[in-house]
Parts: C-alpha cells; sequence; structure tokens
C-alpha cells in the first residue's frame, strides 16, 4: 500500500497565492514578520512588487490591509492564528468587518498542532471569534486541494473572508476528479445511516478511518466535510440529523466553534443528540504535535474513542 501524500496548509496557501498572483493582478500579500512561517515568502519570491512585510504589528498590517481594499486591490493578511484573530481583533472587527471591506485574512499555525510554541501561540478559539463578527466568512480547509481551492474563491469572492490554515501535514483526501470547492457548500464524504460526523480542518481525515471502523462494527457513518464554518451549511447540517445522532470533530474549542455552530441550527430546526469533540475549555501546551493530537482526542484513536462513549 502505498504511502498516504501529507502537505501541510500553510505550504498550500503560500503556493496558491504565488500561483494566483500570476494572473490576478490586483492581489496584494501582506505579513507581519512570519513570511518564512506563513509561507507568504514564497509569493514574495515571484511578486515582489506586491508583497508587503509590515513588522511585528499585526493590528496596524489589518488597518493597511483594511486602505488597500478600498483602491480595488485584493489584500490578503497573513500572520498566526493567534495574532490575526487574536491581538488584532478589533482592526479586523471595526476596520474590516464593520465597513464590510474585501480583506482576506489567512491564519496560519491554527489549533493545538501548533506543537512545541505551547499554550501562547496555540489558537483554539480563533473560529469562534471571527464567527461572531458581522458579515465575516470563516472557510477552514482540510488539506492541501482544498486549502488550494479555498485561497481562488476567497480571491474571487467579495466582501471579508477568513482563512484558517495549520502547521502540521495532513492527508490529502480530496484529490478526486469530481472535487468542487464551494463557499458555504458542505460536501459529503462518506454516506451513512446511523451515526453522522461533521467536521473541519485537520480532523477530517482521522474522521474517515474511524467511519470506516465503524462501518466494520455494524453501524454505517455518514462524514461531512463542514469547510466553511460560516456560512454555515444548514441544509447539510439537518440532513445529517436525519441519521438519529451528529458528533462534531474539530481542532478548535468546543466554545463558539464548527460544534456550537451544528448546535444552533439543530436546536432550532430538528432537535437532535449532538457530541462535541474538540478542545474542552483548556489551554494547550507545549509538545511535539503529533502527540498534541493524540493526547487532546483529535487523532482516529480518540475520536472513534468519544464515539463508542456517546453511542453507549
Amino acid at each position: 500500500m502505498s504511502e498516504v501524500k501529507k502537505i501541510a496548509t500553510r505550504e498550500s496557501y503560500g503556493k496558491a497565492l504565488a500561483e494566483l498572483g500570476n494572473t490576478a493582478m490586483d492581489l496584494v500579500v501582506l505579513d507581519a514578520d512570519l513570511a518564512g512561517a506563513t509561507k507568504t515568502g514564497i509569493f514574495k519570491a515571484a511578486h515582489p512588487e506586491r508583497f508587503i512585510d509590515c513588522g511585528i504589528a499585526e493590528g496596524n498590517m489589518m488597518g493597511i490591509a483594511a486602505g488597500i481594499s478600498t483602491t480595488g486591490k485584493v489584500p490578503f493578511a497573513s500572520t498566526f492564528a493567534m495574532f490575526a484573530a487574536g491581538r488584532a481583533f478589533e482592526q479586523v472587527r471595526n476596520s474590516i468587518g464593520y465597513p464590510h471591506l474585501n480583506v482576506k485574512i489567512g491564519a496560519t499555525h491554527a489549533g493545538i498542532s501548533v506543537g512545541e510554541d505551547g499554550a501562547s501561540h496555540q489558537c483554539n478559539e480563533d473560529i469562534a471569534l471571527m464567527r461572531t463578527i458581522p458579515g465575516m466568512t470563516v472557510i477552514v480547509p482540510s488539506d492541501d486541494v482544498e486549502a488550494r481551492a479555498a485561497v481562488k474563491a476567497a480571491y474571487e469572492y467579495v466582501g471579508p473572508c477568513y482563512l484558517r490554515f495549520g502547521r502540521l501535514a495532513v492527508p490529502v483526501i480530496n484529490d478526486v476528479p469530481d472535487y468542487k470547492f464551494e463557499i458555504g457548500k458542505a460536501i459529503t464524504l462518506k454516506e451513512g445511516t446511523d451515526l453522522a460526523i461533521i467536521a473541519c480542518g485537520l480532523p477530517v481525515s482521522a474522521c474517515l478511518e474511524v467511519a470506516e471502523k465503524l462501518d466494520s462494527e455494524g453501524i454505517s457513518t455518514k462524514v461531512i466535510n463542514m469547510h466553511t464554518v460560516k456560512p454555515l451549511d444548514e441544509a447539510a447540517v439537518l440532513e445529517a440529523a436525519k441519521c438519529g445522532k451528529v458528533v462534531t470533530v474539530e481542532e478548535h474549542s468546543v466554545i463558539g466553534g464548527l460544534g456550537s455552530a451544528v448546535c444552533d441550527v439543530l436546536a432550532e430546526k430538528m432537535p437532535t443528540k449532538v457530541c462535541k469533540i474538540g478542545i474542552n475549555d483548556v489551554f494547550g501546551e507545549s509538545g511535539p504535535a503529533v502527540e498534541l493530537v493524540h493526547k487532546y482526542g483529535l487523532d482516529a484513536e480518540g475520536i472513534y474513542g468519544t464515539i463508542r462513549e456517546f453511542l453507549k
């Protein structure tokens, strides 16, 4: 059996920007002294005249991006999720969200898989923060194929957009001929009738593994890749609820993220028993990314164990 190809979505982000820059002459990329880590350095090497290093001043970068967007350009402001959604929240809210400007925020190094950088850099709250900003689109791609498609879709979309990328290399699962990315439209990766798993980002590939194992035990399991957390595909959520039980999985706090968004819909339109799998109201810690993903129950083993308990 051939080894599964793994690529970090932050790498996909940098490459997608550089490629898009060949034809999109209105594309401008900003970074806050982290171009090597966010991979926007790939764009800088290809299109140096459209790259702006704002230094370690993330709030200022968001203001610059907002101003640039009013000239007809399409700016992608890039930094770690902790700094994009956390440190610069006020500027994102008031300078980008409030006037509904056409700024794209490329947030890398999100979630527990940042690894050794520890709790100060492991942003498990960014989806919740960005969801609360009126009119903000929130996209969490699950692999290289989806990340590249999301960058292009965000560029073509008019309005503020938050894209969440990871540091850890993840399996490529969307390299299929009929793959199609559309903002706000979930993708059903596997059909099932007894249980539905709705996931986004890093854990999606693990959820597919878990579903196959559950199937082998006689539990028909549906898997939905909810790459857009806002606007949420409510029709897909309601369809999933027909299974009777729903599990949400995300590399993010169980408070305010994908799980909360799904529960909002189901509580109002189709009350359903839900199990939310994510970071359980704790800060992260320093350690190897793969070990942290395991410790916090976001690998296939952990997700399977939690679901089995839920099904009892």
